[in-house]
């Protein structure tokens, strides 16, 4: 299997791919936790700190450069996840946007009603909810994955619903296996019961095409750091919850959304380097507006298989390596890998792979009862592997050949 993308136009648009690491050439395998970011991006987010930027409302030059970049960021949201401008808002980052809204969505239910949480998920998008549930006495029902497939099948969850549920909280990718979620599905069942459905697209980000459309959610978060952009975060929500719904705010604040859910004045600079990010993504694909974006992710998609594939190849010849999750390169996956080595803890194989130059992540990633359903947690979680579409064929071989030398 081949690539016909082209990795090295890419990385040269990345000025942290450079980096030294212990004598070698740094791989930036840590993608799940974080993506590196291209020249446009730094460019744009120095722009408005260089020329002035000003708060929102002053009816001045760089009051007016502020409500400039702040439309031109919920227009890039709006093009990368199909929605409408005006069901954007911004916040620090997922979790605190995730707090902010349990909150507001816990004060319209009553005792006798339930929420579902899943244990594929980030943290973010479980503790949130089950205090939110714990504080307004309502019910707290699991879906869970199959630690063998590593799937999160939709019937799991459709097995939890009834008139009594509320919301359902789901992933639209693992950020700890790489599983990708069914959520369209879980989202048709979901309403059927009338219950709400609230999905965590970060892991997914840079790896896939989201569609709010498609998927029929009720609100969906982002956050950029995950797609080569700056740490903000990003929430949808359906028009008419987020006028209906109460937020939290002070009085001064907007009445109506999307600034409603703005709390505070905003990182005018991080909402330059979100649009930049976007248009970045956008750049290498092939049409104008959300086409480009359908073509990039197309492109992104390939490329990533192409890795993946290769990775699980090398692994499968090493019998002291063990693969937690989907076993293949497939529409259920993305090239987000946690692996055990036999004997070893994985706090020591990821300090054994940073001295070869080689950045990855150990324990559990946030993702507590994910670690738990695999039986890892208390021996200290797995070793997560992340391929972006600015890795390279030799990073993935550099890996294999250190964890080769591990058994």
């Amino acid at each position: 299997m081949s690539s016909t993308f082209d990795v090295d136009a890419v990385r040269s648009r990345f000025p942290a791919l450079t980096r030294i690491e212990k004598g070698h050439p740094a791989a930036y395998l840590d993608g799940p936790g974080g993506t590196q970011v291209p020249h446009e991006v730094i460019e744009a987010m120095a722009a408005p700190l260089h020329a002035g930027v000003s708060n929102l409302g002053g009816g001045y030059g760089p009051s007016d450069d502020a409500v400039r970049i702040t439309a031109d960021a919920r227009s890039a949201a709006a093009s990368l996840i199909n929605a409408d401008a005006g069901e954007i808002s911004f916040g620090q980052n997922m979790t605190s946007l995730t707090f902010a809204m349990s909150r507001a969505l816990a004060a319209t239910w009553s005792t006798g009603d339930a929420i579902v949480v899943t244990n594929l998920d980030h943290d973010a998008n479980h503790t949130p909810w089950v205090m939110a549930a714990r504080d307004v006495g309502v019910d707290v029902r699991l879906a869970e994955f199959d630690s063998a497939t590593g799937l999160l099948e939709p019937e799991a969850v459709a097995e939890t619903l009834d008139d009594r549920v509320r919301l359902v909280a789901v992933c639209l990718a693992s950020n700890a296996i790489g599983t990708v979620v069914d959520v369209a599905t879980i989202t048709r069942a979901a309403h059927e019961v009338g219950a709400l459905v609230y999905v965590d697209a970060v892991h997914a980000g840079p790896h896939r095409l989201i569609d709010v459309m498609a998927l029929d959610c009720d609100f969906l978060t982002a956050s950029a750091y995950k797609f080569f952009g700056p740490h903000i975060g990003m929430l949808y929500g359906k028009r008419e919850h987020l006028a209906s719904l109460e937020a939290y705010k002070v009085r001064p604040a907007p009445s109506d959304p999307p600034g409603k859910w703005e709390t505070g004045t905003q990182s005018f600079e991080s909402l330059a380097g979100f649009t930049a990010a976007v248009d970045y993504v956008a750049s290498l694909g092939a049409g104008l507006g959300r086409a480009s974006i359908e073509s990039a992710f197309a492109r992104i998609a390939g490329h990533e298989r192409f890795l993946g594939s290769r990775f699980i190849d090398g692994i499968a010849e090493m019998g002291h390596v063990r693969l937690h999750g989907v076993p293949t390169m497939s529409e259920t996956r993305v090239a987000t890998f946690a692996i055990a080595v036999e004997g070893r803890h994985p706090d020591a194989v990821a300090a054994h792979m940073i001295e070869h130059g080689i950045y990855v992540w150990s324990g559990h990633y946030y993702a507590v009862n994910a670690m738990e359903r695999l039986g890892v947690l208390d021996s200290g979680g797995l070793v997560r592997i992340g391929f972006v579409h600015y890795n390279t064929a030799e990073e993935v071989d550099r890996v294999l050949e250190v964890l080769s030398g591990l058994g």
